[in-house]
């Protein structure tokens, strides 16, 4: 065999199969990538878990204060009756009804025209109007409702305590955050004893519903 064919000719490099060591550190390595992907994914949901929580606790917390909405109240404080004659004019007699209105809300209470009816021996005899305006948050407002030339027979008569009901309806709505309106119609019975010979209401019992 000449030279040029021992040339050619050449021995197969022998095959060595790869060593255990290192099966064992592509092993070690992917099981690494797995339990780091594992260790975030359970962060992840972890996070998830925890943002969760904290908007439910907030709307919890949320529904009993701000969006909770307390039942605005009305009270009669007292009224008072002046004869025409006294104001000047010719008219018969005036009543002046005066009405508180607490809002406990975190917000204002709006409320439109309004109106209160009086009524005397289960009759009514007149009407006043309660302008539309505001109740700040957890504020009082204080308003004189005007009913003039109400006809009361029974002041001729010797019983000198007079028995006045009235009826006052106030129909608003409470802005929570500045978004959501929620509708309250307060309704207000009440029953006032008036002393013609003091001029002065001896007190007053009312009866309050609130329609949410």
């Amino acid at each position: 065999m000449g030279e040029e064919e021992r040339d050619q000719v050449k021995p197969l490099a022998s095959y060595s199969s790869p060593s255990p060591s290192l099966h064992i550190e592509e092993d070690r390595a992917i099981s690494g990538q797995l339990r780091f992907r594992r260790r975030r994914q359970i962060q992840c949901c972890g996070c998830i878990t925890a943002i969760l929580l904290i908007l439910i606790v907030t709307i919890l917390v949320l529904g009993f204060t701000v969006f909770n909405v307390k039942e605005p109240e009305l009270t009669m404080n007292g009224i008072t009756l002046v004869n025409g004659t006294l104001l000047g004019n010719n008219t018969g007699i005036t009543l002046v009804a005066d009405i508180s209105v607490k809002n406990p809300n975190s917000y204002s209470f709006r409320y439109r025209n309004s109106t209160t009816t009086i009524s005397f021996d289960g009759t009514a005899i007149g009407e006043g109007r309660i302008p539309a305006g505001k109740a700040k948050a957890r504020r009082t407002v204080r308003l004189n409702v005007t009913v003039a030339n109400l006809g009361i027979p029974s002041l001729l008569r010797d019983d000198r305590v007079l028995n006045i009901s009235t009826y006052t309806r106030v129909d608003g709505k409470v802005k929570m955050l500045y978004l959501f309106n929620k509708r309250v119609v307060v309704k207000t019975n009440c029953t006032v004893d008036y002393n013609l010979d003091t001029a002065s209401s001896q007190g007053s019992n009312c009866q309050t519903t609130v329609d949410i």
